[in-house]
């Protein structure tokens, strides 16, 4: 049997003390470090704690407060405070509410490196990609069974090659080129893979672009993008981590289950369109949007090469009347440099606000939320509705965002005015340019609680009959289950409540679900945050199981780790399902069947793996 693997390939089985495996094994693997931020870490010691578990190894072990560095939220400084003290209790390292976005912070102090593995409460911890490492966001139930044993089940996905060709424009940014692939690819080509990124313009981008492509891997629906590292990127990892390291690199033959290339010369500086990341068209389609305000931060766009970019674009210049200008590094470090070269001065004096580093926009309750109508220009990597706010999210560069926020209206470098432009009239939407014409509004603008119970089944039940709701939508994402305003709610008897709540026309749900019910879903279900009440809600509420046409990586472990039955369908047209049908499900077998009408189909059965977590009642 060839062993020729890729890299996600060796770092898997040399983690799990092997020495081969293959796309389809399921595996124990080591976790070289086990992250917990302030939003999940709370449930993740309540977890430990109900189960009378301990920390295996707490050198390996980490909090990240990055949600909310500024503790403006009383309930997330509750759970800050009491993850704090149970840190110290353990001997458990806190980066603290002053040190920046974790995933950021594990690759700057060295705690991972090329061929490490890693899990985080952080969806994007995929971002470790960038190094040649293996990051995985997770829910708080995983990441406890991480802290716990150190080591986790893993399926080892399969792996993708994607080649850039050709010579990448001098006007398009790390953002564009992840832009431009959401635009070929959307959400759901990479969807459960791992995808190596080779080409001369990939190996010609450093570390902070390489960051900036890794960290939308979770929009892409990919397990990771995994870039080979370069000698310069070996030798940061070697100087940050004191370690001597051989990288993973993908063996001479190695077998990719598809190989795609993109012409990066045809790549164009583009925007997200407001609610997907992967609505995307050039940004000269949407020049002249009125704006309200920009954001330049987050882990997609706030390391220092970002910052200079921001700067050389605002110095001498000001932020446009009436619009807000938000900027928030991605770690202390950057923003200590930012104040020694004077890049921080340059910002203060174009009129933006300059918070302390963390996750910012992305998290709710802090620095680069939005209000209704407000239209922003983010260089986050989530636009769904509700994400960053009430109003619209166009998500850019860094280069972009900057210009706009100078020019009061979506522009590029090249095109900022003399004078900006400015608002004349909230009501009409129009503001007064400098010789530019009227600036016209965006074209893409866009009761009673019931008693929650929490359904428990035996652990014989493996046949069940439910009343279906059937939602004929792609890409649900967590955001639209469970929305981030709620992040902190540990008690899984309040959650059901809030399910669907930023679904448009089903955010009545949870008044009219039923102790039973069973979703049906399209494609792409539960992609986003590695929120585990996205998943839990539904518990809350009774719902027996979602059945879906694909998940979110993340979502699908977090369901089968709660004992949630979730399964895949390739094609249930047959059945003719309608809200209020009754229909009986085997999780064994992998059928369903219509009682309306008797018909039946086939789904996808409980994998072994899946049937023994969903009889003993859960993971831990």
């Amino acid at each position: 049997m060839s062993k020729q693997m890729t890299i996600i390939e060796k770092i898997l089985a040399e983690h799990a003390d092997k020495s081969r495996v293959a796309p389809g094994d399921i595996v124990d693997i080591e976790i070289d470090v086990r992250i917990a931020r302030d939003f999940g870490g709370a449930n993740v010691v309540k977890n430990l704690q109900r189960n009378g578990l301990v920390v295996k190894d707490p050198k390996k072990t980490f909090f990240t407060f990055d949600c909310n560095p500024t503790g403006s939220d009383q309930k997330y400084a509750e759970n800050q405070q009491l993850c704090r003290k149970y840190a110290r209790s353990k001997d458990v390292k806190v980066f603290d509410i002053n040190a920046g976005i974790g995933t950021h912070i594990a690759i700057d102090k060295g705690l991972v490196y090329p061929g490490a593995t890693a899990v985080s409460t952080d969806s994007h911890a995929n971002i470790l990609g960038a190094i040649g490492a293996f990051g995985q966001g997770m829910g708080d139930m995983d990441t406890a069974a991480a802290w716990a044993h150190g080591k986790l089940w893993f399926k080892v996905p399969k792996s993708m090659k994607i080649t850039l060709q050709g010579e990448r424009p001098i006007d398009v940014s790390a953002k564009d080129i992840v832009l431009n692939m959401l635009s070929s690819f959307g959400s759901s080509t990479l969807l459960g893979y791992s995808v190596e990124m080779y080409g001369d313009a990939v190996e010609k981008l450093t570390l902070d672009e390489r960051i900036t492509v890794a960290s939308m891997a979770t929009e892409l629906g990919a397990i990771i993008l995994l870039f080979p590292p370069s000698p310069e990127i070996t030798r940061y990892c070697e100087k940050r981590s004191g370690k001597s390291i051989q990288p993973p690199y993908a063996d001479r033959g190695a077998s990719y289950e598809k190989e795609l290339e993109l012409d990066i010369a045809s790549f164009k500086p583009m925007v997200a369109l407001p609610g997907h990341p992967h609505d995307d068209v050039p940004v000269e389609k949407v020049k002249k949007t009125k704006i309200d305000s920009a954001f330049i931060g987050s882990c997609t766009n706030g390391r220092m090469e970002d910052m200079h970019v921001a700067a050389e674009i605002l110095k001498g210049r000001e932020v446009a009347p009436g619009v807000v200008l938000k900027i928030v590094p991605a770690t202390e470090d950057i923003w200590n440099k930012c104040l020694e070269d004077g890049t921080i001065e340059i910002f203060k004096k174009a009129g933006a606000l300059v918070g302390n580093a963390g996750c910012a926009g992305c998290a709710a309750g802090q620095i680069g939320q939005n209000g209704p109508g407000e239209v922003t220009v983010s260089t986050g990597n989530r636009n769904f509705p509700g994400k960053q706010g009430k109003g619209e999210v166009y998500l850019a560069s860094p280069a972009v965002a900057a210009s706009s926020a100078v020019a009061g209206y979506i522009t590029t470098p090249d095109e900022i005015p003399d004078s900006p432009a400015e608002f004349v009239s909230d009501k009409s939407g129009e503001v007064d340019g400098s010789g530019d014409g009227v600036v016209s509004k965006s074209d893409h603008e866009t009761g009673t609680q019931r008693e929650d119970k929490t359904h428990k089944v035996g652990e014989k039940d493996v046949v069940v009959e439910g009343r279906v709701w059937v939602i004929q939508q792609d890409d649900i994402d967590t955001d639209m289950i469970f929305h981030n305003s709620h992040l902190t709610i540990t008690d899984i008897e309040e959650m059901g409540k809030y399910t669907f709540g930023n679904l448009e026309g089903w955010k009545d749900f949870a008044q009219k679900a039923k102790d039973g019910d069973i979703v049906i879903a399209g494609k792409n279900f539960g992609s986003g945050s590695s929120r585990q009440q996205a998943v839990d809600c539904f518990k809350s509420l009774g719902v027996q199981a979602v059945i879906a046409e694909s998940f979110g990586a993340i979502y699908e472990r977090n369901a089968i780790n709660a004992a949630f039955p979730i399964m895949t369908y390739n094609d249930i047209g047959e059945l003719d399902l309608k809200d209020g049908d009754r229909i009986k499900v085997d999780f064994a077998k992998g059928t369903i069947q219509n009682l309306r009408n008797n018909t039946s189909a086939s789904v996808s059965g409980f994998s072994n793996v899946q049937m023994e977590i969903y009889k003993k009642g859960g993971l831990l």
